[in-house]
């Protein structure tokens, strides 16, 4: 028979954390995980619809090893989120890729999405960040900002926080990342080599209501899921059904009001 599981109350220590960001028992440790990072790349996996590249000719990713040093082959970054656009869906058209190695795959990525936390933001942000990093010791990896910006030359660069819906926009100009003005009103961006834009949406993805990355046309119209054009079809042909059935009761009514039964019509 189970024991009944009771509880002591914590004696009083002040502030504690909030129990959903705890810190980490390894002090190196850049970033925690949350379920945000594992929602948002979905909805822009989902929403993601191209008409300049089949979906057999992109490739997207999140958290996945992306390599890009062929003179130091351990290193690597793991973007939150990234999209290559003219390399096979399949790695040589077979197999999932398990990590994307820029010198074999000969494409870089065109986007790439960070979803900003404390811990991450000097590596995330660079130059741009409260506290940048010191520059990169020799024989040690660069950051993520410089990997991005000079090593990789990705023309969009994205960082995101989600605590305070803020979205910073870099594009690269001559080499460097610029940071581009948004408006904090509807932060949306159009990306030329994609001819999409992104913006911030509120709206519910997942059962949770908040603020999500997601893609929009040129107009700012917002692209649907796979489920939403299921359901918005449905709803369509319902509600066709329902003014269908309205003109078929409407008529009737007007047969009858003439003396004619309209279930004993001649054929």
């Amino acid at each position: 028979m189970n024991q009944p599981i009771t509880t002591k109350p914590l004696p009083s220590m002040g502030a504690l954390p909030t129990m959903h960001d705890l810190p980490s028992d390894d002090p190196l440790e850049p970033g925690l995980p949350d379920e945000f990072h594992g929602l948002q790349p979905q909805l822009l996996a989902e929403t993601l619809s191209l008409t300049t590249y089949s979906a057999s000719e992109t490739f997207c990713a999140f958290d996945l090893n992306l390599y890009y040093d062929p003179n130091n082959t351990g290193w690597y970054k793991r973007p939150d989120w990234f999209l290559v656009v003219g390399v096979p869906r399949l790695y040589q058209g077979k197999t999932t890729r398990s990590s994307y190695v820029t010198w074999d795959e000969k494409v870089n990525p065109v986007i790439v999405i960070e979803f900003l936390s404390p811990g991450t933001e000097s590596e995330d942000l660079g130059p741009f960040a409260n506290k940048p990093l010191p520059p990169a010791q020799p024989g040690k990896p660069p950051s993520k900002f410089t990997v991005y910006e000079q090593i990789l030359n990705i023309p969009n660069y994205l960082v995101f926080n989600e605590a305070d819906q803020q979205l910073r926009y870099f594009r690269l100009v001559n080499g460097r990342y610029a940071e581009q003005a948004l408006s904090l009103e509807n932060p949306c961006i159009y990306i030329p080599e994609l001819s999409l834009g992104l913006g911030l949406w509120n709206g519910t993805f997942r059962g949770i209501p908040q603020a999500w990355l997601r893609w929009c046309d040129a107009d700012g119209n917002w692209l649907l899921t796979e489920a939403e054009t299921e359901r918005q079809a449905k709803e369509q042909a319902e509600q066709k059904m329902i003014q269908e059935q309205q003109i078929r009761a409407r008529l009737e009514a007007y047969l009858r009001s003439q003396g004619i039964d309209p279930d004993n019509l001649p054929g």
